[in-house]
């Protein structure tokens, strides 16, 4: 049996675990976020598996599978939520098979309440085009909000070094909308930081990255990025906005 369905298994007796109130959650956050600012993020991700336990899990939007192998190694079965937008390029998708047979995780895969078509129906074609932040909410943000009840606390891939909206992001805070704690194990990475991660562990990278994809997101809000441009430029070019909502 691997690590994998070992922790499936206990998470499906383990379902009724009652998670902590929200003052016992932000009593925490108060207390370790200035100490684990400047923690190696394998020790991060340790310490939160071994406050939250099963009610722990990362998300992977599979650009790269850096923070699941990095999970992988001290958390073997960890949960990684894969949230399926409906809209992913076919090489995410493949990413994200690729990571479940690889790696010692648990993948979970979620999916919006509706369908691409069901979607489509309610609202008329291209809602992507017309209101791209109804869009994201219906397929990224409120799955995934709905996909976390089950934890007190998620990690995420996000940089600092990414958009300036994430500069100030702490490696372990608050987060007032899911009302979870939010850990960033590799908030303080650098781009050459990634790159020398993946170098140095064959870490698992979304091909579309060697395509001029620097960033990855749903097919018809990604495009290809021109050398020496800012890296995000590809995401919903052309429009006043910069982020989906999972992190604002």
């Amino acid at each position: 049996m691997t690590a994998a369905t070992t922790r499936a298994a206990r998470l499906s007796r383990g379902s009724q675990i009652e998670g902590r109130s929200q003052e016992e959650l932000r009593e925490i956050v108060s207390h370790v976020g200035a100490e684990l600012e400047l923690a190696p993020a394998e020790h991060i991700i340790e310490w939160a598996a071994a406050t939250f336990g099963e009610r722990f899990c990362i998300t992977s939007s599979m650009g790269d599978a850096v923070l699941a192998h990095l999970a992988s190694k001290v958390v073997p079965g960890v949960d990684v939520v894969f949230l399926d937008t409906g809209y992913h390029f076919a090489e995410t998708i493949g990413t994200a098979d690729a990571v479940k047979h690889t790696m010692p995780v648990n993948l979970i895969t979620i999916t919006p309440v509706q369908s691409v078509a069901e979607q489509d129906a309610q609202y008329g074609p291209d809602l992507y085009k017309r209101d791209p932040d109804l869009c994201c909410k219906l397929r990224k943000v409120e799955p995934l909000a709905t996909s976390l009840d089950g934890y007190d606390a998620w990690a995420t891939g996000l940089r600092r070094a990414e958009t300036h909206n994430r500069v100030s992001a702490p490696v372990v805070g608050w987060d007032a909308k899911k009302k979870k704690v939010k850990v960033s194990p590799i908030a303080r990475w650098t781009d050459e930081q990634v790159e020398q991660y993946i170098q140095d562990n064959g870490v698992l990278v979304n091909p579309l990255v060697y395509d001029d994809y620097p960033s990855i997101g749903c097919w018809p809000c990604t495009s290809r990025v021109k050398p020496g441009d800012d890296p995000r430029s590809g995401r919903w070019a052309g429009q006043n906005k910069t982020e989906c909502g999972i992190h604002t």
